[in-house]
């Protein structure tokens, strides 16, 4: 029996990567590695995994995944002015990038970054803080291998949006991007992402969002079909600040997004949502939403709004908590999971939570499964509207809750215009 063969999975895991040492965030990386090696790789007997298998995520090097074409479409978020970040397979390319400055905030990228106080500071704590009580091993094997990244704060308002590009174009590329951004008491920023990335995607964002400031965040995850991704994003609200992220997910054969929201300040809101297609003819497709969000102050509100539409196969996962804490008195939290299974072949799976410990709050969980209203589609369909034209508008109207969470009208119309062309793609 050889050496390799010898190896656990965590650390033939651990050996097809070249790990970081020291710098900066060395002593960061080392206690993700710590968590890590003690959490293990995740399994189908974890209750958060007991829906979406993480074995080609635990797999050392990634499945290969082709490239999609996508040359016969204008670049995602192209009519709107922002700051252009583009990463290709997971390192920075300047040469396609704008010049940082542009956007009037502070950047820096991961690669490059000494001693940065707020960064050092920040990198990994909000991501250790987001492992209890549910363990979250592929963000703590993020923080101790990430090279790159970027480190964004910002102490007014961006001048522009700041759009990371992710570029996939080897079939076996395994990026690994870790993004801190930082905003200071009253400042703003829009964040956009869209892009495949790679074969095998490991991401996380963390976010610092200081007392009376907005954080808006907007992703459209790309259309290569064979391309898989575990994504994280750990967010600190404080006081009176505001926090909002929707994506659109659209093909893809495994796409797992996690949230961990905490809910510091008195009279802060945190809204997350997020819209997903998939179509099972194209590949298989399975889409999975975790989302965790903890009231610890005072008058908190919180919205979790996720629509899937799924045919050919497609499956759906939607796993949301809510914790209220002691003492988080008048809090007011959402939360609402519901898919459209356009045939029987199709599945959506739940988990909606409540934890609460307080006595004077307003919270809600709902989740539906169902088809197309055969009645609306009766009503479309005598007014001469074509079947596949019906259907389209009746998705649009299904997935409206979830986009409206867009606060930007530019941005809200860029995102239906490619939820329009992916049902036009996928027709019949």
């Amino acid at each position: 029996m050889t050496a390799v063969e010898k190896q656990s999975p965590i650390e033939a895991r651990l050996a097809a990567l070249d790990l970081p040492k020291g710098g900066a965030f060395g002593a960061a990386r080392e206690a993700a590695l710590a968590r890590f090696t003690a959490m293990g790789l995740p399994g189908r007997r974890d209750e958060y995994w007991r829906w979406t298998d993480p074995a080609s995520l635990n797999a050392p090097t990634p499945v290969v995944a082709k490239s999609f074409d996508s040359s016969d479409e204008a670049p995602v978020f192209n009519t709107i002015d922002r700051l252009k970040l583009v990463f290709v397979d997971g390192v920075f390319d300047a040469a396609a990038s704008d010049a940082p400055e542009l956007a009037g905030v502070e950047i820096t990228r991961l690669a490059e970054a000494a001693d940065i106080h707020w960064a050092t500071g920040l990198y990994g704590s909000l991501e250790a803080a987001g492992q209890s009580p549910v363990a979250r091993p592929f963000a703590a094997l993020n923080t101790a291998a990430a090279t790159d990244g970027v480190l964004i704060r910002v102490t007014g308002r961006a001048a522009r949006p700041v759009s990371l590009i992710y570029v996939h174009k080897s079939e076996a590329s395994d990026p690994i991007l870790h993004h801190v951004v930082k905003l200071e008491p009253g400042a703003e920023l829009t964040l956009l992402e869209n892009g495949p990335a790679g074969a095998r995607f490991n991401k996380v964002l963390e976010v610092d969002v200081a007392e009376g400031a907005r954080f808006h965040h907007v992703r459209m995850q790309g259309r290569d079909h064979e391309r898989r991704a575990i994504t994280h994003i750990f967010a600190r609200v404080g006081e009176g600040a505001l926090f909002k992220s929707f994506t659109l997910t659209a093909n893809g054969v495994l796409t797992r997004n996690e949230v961990v929201i905490d809910i510091t300040g008195d009279d802060a809101m945190a809204h997350v949502a997020g819209a997903a297609l998939g179509d099972g003819a194209t590949g298989a497709f399975t889409h999975d939403d975790t989302v965790f969000v903890t009231h610890g102050a005072e008058r908190g509100e919180s919205r979790q709004v996720f629509k899937k539409v799924l045919k050919h196969g497609a499956v759906g996962t939607f796993q949301g908590k809510i914790l209220v804490k002691p003492g988080a008195q008048k809090t007011d939290g959402y939360q609402i999971s519901q898919s459209l299974l356009l045939d029987d072949d199709s599945q959506f799976l739940a988990k909606p939570e409540l934890e609460i410990y307080a006595d004077d709050v307003k919270c809600s969980h709902g989740s539906t499964t169902g088809a197309i209203d055969d009645t609306a589609l009766f009503y479309l369909r005598s007014r001469g509207v074509p079947m596949d034209e019906a259907v389209a508008l009746m998705v649009i109207s299904f997935l409206a809750d979830a986009i409206e969470e867009i606060e930007d009208e530019t941005i809200k119309a860029e995102v239906l215009d490619r939820l329009e062309a992916w049902l036009a793609r996928h027709r019949g």
